[in-house]
């Protein structure tokens, strides 16, 4: 088990250091996601040609104290996109591939970051 911690961990530290090291510019694409509104039904939002190589944060789902995590997360980018459990770029994560499927309604996301 500390070994799949270990791993983790490493993989999320090449990650980050990979973010700092590229230069910034925007991946191509939408990167879709749904959240939970304030009347507790969920609603479709989308980024469109987002930033890459820094840390975003969801907006819907910015504050673990006040919101629902966003879910179901899609990356139609053509970059890797990571998507994290908790804000700024922290928590558990997932590597989603450019161009992939939609994730399902079961993964969580707070924060996402955008590589090359």
């Amino acid at each position: 088990m500390r070994i799949r911690h270990s791993i983790s961990a490493a993989v999320g530290a090449l990650a980050l250091t990979a973010v700092l090291s590229t230069p910034a510019h925007a991946a191509t694409g939408d990167f879709s996601y749904k959240f939970i509104g304030l009347n507790g039904k969920p609603y479709p939002a989308t980024l469109h040609n987002p930033s890459s190589g820094a840390c975003l944060v969801i907006p819907e789902a910015a504050d673990p104290g006040a919101s629902e995590p966003a879910f179901a997360p899609h990356n139609d980018t053509d970059e890797i996109a990571v998507v994290f459990t908790e804000p700024d770029c922290t928590g558990a994560f997932w590597i989603l591939r450019p161009h992939g499927a939609p994730a399902t309604d079961r993964l969580k996301l707070r924060s996402v970051v955008f590589l090359r």
